[in-house]
């Protein structure tokens, strides 16, 4: 069985990660999504148990498609659960040279580990979890933008937090 790991902050999760994921579980026996906890940026809009929630709830129709956190080493993470490649989305060349970075850590981390790079579709190229924030923040709809499942929940949290700001 080929699994496959598709990282992220998913803060929050977008149409363009459905989409990845969507991709992905079509190319792989089993994918584990997996919301990376990630130390440096302590002001997630969602805490990562939040996170995964969204993500359940926005992929529940995916039978091959597993949700889990972590806050580890990804490629240790991946060795742990046998995959053999992590999945990640290109929107741009500028997201290719940090992300070829990353695939090149942890090849050397963990020598069996390819990692495959999907591109986005076109309709999501432009979208990234900070564009979705930053347009709600405005009073802008977001409803293109975040899947249908979480929408309503993105937009009150986005809105909270912001009338705090």
């Amino acid at each position: 069985m080929k699994t496959a790991i598709c990282p992220g902050s998913f803060d929050p999760v977008t149409v363009g990660h459905v989409d990845i994921i969507h991709r992905a579980a079509k190319l792989f026996d089993k994918v584990i999504v997996v919301v990376m906890i990630n130390y440096h940026k302590p002001n997630s809009y969602f805490t990562a148990s939040e996170r995964v929630e969204l993500l359940k709830r926005s992929l529940g129709d995916i039978k091959n498609v597993e949700i889990d956190m972590y806050s580890g080493l990804l490629a240790e993470y991946a060795d742990k659960k046998g995959a053999c490649a992590v999945v990640k989305g290109l929107r741009a060349v500028s997201d290719f040279e940090y992300e070829f970075q990353q695939a090149l850590t942890n090849k050397k981390l963990n020598p069996e580990l390819e990692t495959v790079f999907l591109t986005a579709s076109a309709e999501s190229m432009y979208l990234s979890s900070s564009v979705v924030k930053q347009v709600c923040e405005f009073g802008g709809d977001i409803r293109e933008f975040v899947p249908a499942e979480v929408c309503d929940d993105i937009i009150s949290r986005i809105k909270e937090r912001n009338r705090f700001s």
